[in-house]
């Protein structure tokens, strides 16, 4: 990798980054503006906003007809949420969640990965395939939305995560510049993905790997730099009330819309074959690291510092597979 690909990756991550913050910020402030509850902007606006990179390099993939990027991208995101992201969280500070994410939303998530595993099998995600996806994915927010005004109607809604510090700062701004950061955003988020997917096309032809692998390792932790990033901060501070609730969300978000969404550009096939390729491999790593969570707190409700360990190790023992292999 020369510093050719490397200047334009680096600068790729940070529009991600800061192109995500900006956006859920602006987003968030406008919402609450507007008289939205603020569980649901966390269900709707936030969701949307941290999952904003997957989706863009996905979508920027597949239009330059690097499925295998859009796709490597998605698992190799999901596993990062998981097996890192909440791995080094936990090494921080100890994640307790509600039993409802146990009960509810992880099996969900579970459900959607072996439902992705099944349209894979012939090789090919078609724009019909995409059209489901993209169809499970106006149902889950639907139904998150009426749940969201349920528990906002009982008095127990969960606060919008992006808000309370800029509250806190007298940074609600007016609402010029509102729409000024959410549309800053957005254009941040997309000239980041182009640089990311074309330097990390680069660094594919220059180290001699494959698509797949690139998307299942740099591409993958690139667009989970924001998830990281707030998680560790949040469990410094200390508040990790709905931590986990959020990268599970994430990762069902990636895995209807970002697919669905880079199928209806254009057809995600599989070169090789969904076996031959290796991808049932990945695909199967993910459910299992999607499941250790509900192994490891259907008891207790909590990630300790041990447990989080035991995420992070999964996670380097996988890399380091998928790096000998390639």
């Amino acid at each position: 990798m020369t510093f050719t690909h490397l200047i334009p990756f680096l600068a790729g991550l940070l529009l991600l980054y800061y192109g995500a913050g900006w956006l859920v910020q602006g987003a968030s402030l406008l919402a609450r503006s507007l008289g939205l509850a603020p569980m649901v902007i966390g269900l709707t606006v936030v969701a949307f906003g941290t999952s904003a990179p997957e989706l863009v390099v996905s979508m920027v993939s597949a239009f330059k007809g690097k499925s295998m990027i859009a796709l490597g991208n998605v698992v190799g995101s999901n596993i990062c949420n998981i097996a890192l992201v909440l791995g080094l969280t936990a090494v921080f500070q100890p994640v307790t969640t509600s039993r409802i994410v146990i009960t509810r939303d992880i099996p969900l998530m579970l459900g959607v990965s072996a439902f992705l595993m099944l349209l894979s099998l012939n090789s090919m995600i078609g724009r019909f395939e995409g059209m489901l996806l993209l169809g499970g994915i106006i149902a889950y927010t639907v139904f998150n939305y009426k749940v969201g005004l349920r528990i906002d109607r009982t008095g127990a809604g969960v606060t919008d995560p992006a808000a309370p510090d800029l509250v806190a700062h007298g940074q609600v701004r007016k609402r010029w510049v509102q729409y000024l950061m959410a549309a800053g955003g957005i254009a941040a988020v997309v000239v980041g993905a182009d640089l990311l997917v074309d330097a990390a096309v680069g660094m594919m032809t220059a180290l001699g790997v494959n698509e797949k692998f690139v998307g299942l390792t740099v591409v993958a932790f690139g667009t989970s730099v924001p998830e990281l990033a707030t998680s560790v901060v949040a469990a410094m501070k200390k508040e990790m009330d709905i931590s986990l609730g959020n990268l599970v969300g994430s990762n069902v978000f990636n895995l209807l819309s970002v697919v669905g969404a880079s199928a209806m550009i254009r057809p995600i096939s599989i070169p090789g074959g969904f076996v031959h390729s290796g991808l049932v491999i990945d695909y199967l790593v993910m459910m299992a690291i999607s499941a250790l969570p509900w192994i490891l707190m259907r008891r207790d409700l909590t990630i300790t510092r041990r447990k989080g360990l035991i995420l992070f190790g999964c996670y380097a023992i996988y890399v380091m597979f998928l790096i000998l292999k390639s």
